[in-house]
């Protein structure tokens, strides 16, 4: 079973030495069942058909945050480096949310926090340190709240895991279920923002 058609809906089935069946969607929005070697072609449509609203919910809302970041790269101008004034709001802008939104999550995870920094990056959208700090990237600013929301909630799992292990997704799965969404986002649409870095 390579492959199964679900209502015009290609889902690829990848199979490896794992424990589990997981659902994924890619970049290109292709969804891939991975499975077990041994598993039965039987119980993996058992687990497609099991989490059809989920794969179908998930698939809208990728499609809509995708038109609406061509639209806020088409307000934004995406073809033009930022200039200092712009970058000074958006620092000043995530200097007022940022801390906010730490506020809210971190009681939400048990966990506590020192400082938190802001800069404009272009290798990260944010970090944790061993001493318990923060950083974050002001482009963030330009990102939907649920993308700002995803990377909080990444570096405040940190302060549990300083890695990314299973153990520290699991942290972030508590939090934000549809966390493989919003980090995929990230991966395929933030490279535009951080290259119109000067």
């Amino acid at each position: 079973m390579d492959n199964s058609k679900e209502k015009d809906i290609t889902i690829y089935i990848k199979r490896s030495r794992r424990k589990s069946l997981e659902i994924e969607i890619s970049k290109s929005k292709e969804i891939i069942v991975r499975a077990p070697l041994r598993t039965p072609n039987s119980e993996i449509r058992a687990f497609i058909q099991e989490h059809k609203e989920w794969i179908q919910d998930s698939l809208k809302k990728a499609k809509a945050q995708e038109l609406a970041y061509q639209d806020h790269l088409r307000e934004i101008g995406a073809d033009k480096p930022y200039t200092e004034e712009e970058l000074l709001q958006m620092k000043k802008d995530a200097i007022k949310l940022l801390p906010s939104r730490c506020e809210y999550y971190a009681p939400l995870m048990g966990v506590s926090y020192n400082r938190i920094a802001i800069k404009a990056q272009r290798s990260r959208w944010g970090s944790c340190s061993t001493k318990k700090n923060l950083n974050f990237n002001c482009l963030l600013m330009l990102c939907p709240e649920e993308i700002q929301d995803y990377v909080v909630v990444h570096e405040l799992s940190h302060l549990k895991e300083m890695n990314h292990s299973p153990a520290f997704w699991a942290e972030v799965g508590k939090i934000l279920p549809d966390y493989k969404i919003r980090r995929r986002w990230l991966r395929s649409q933030g490279e535009a923002l951080i290259a119109r870095l000067p």
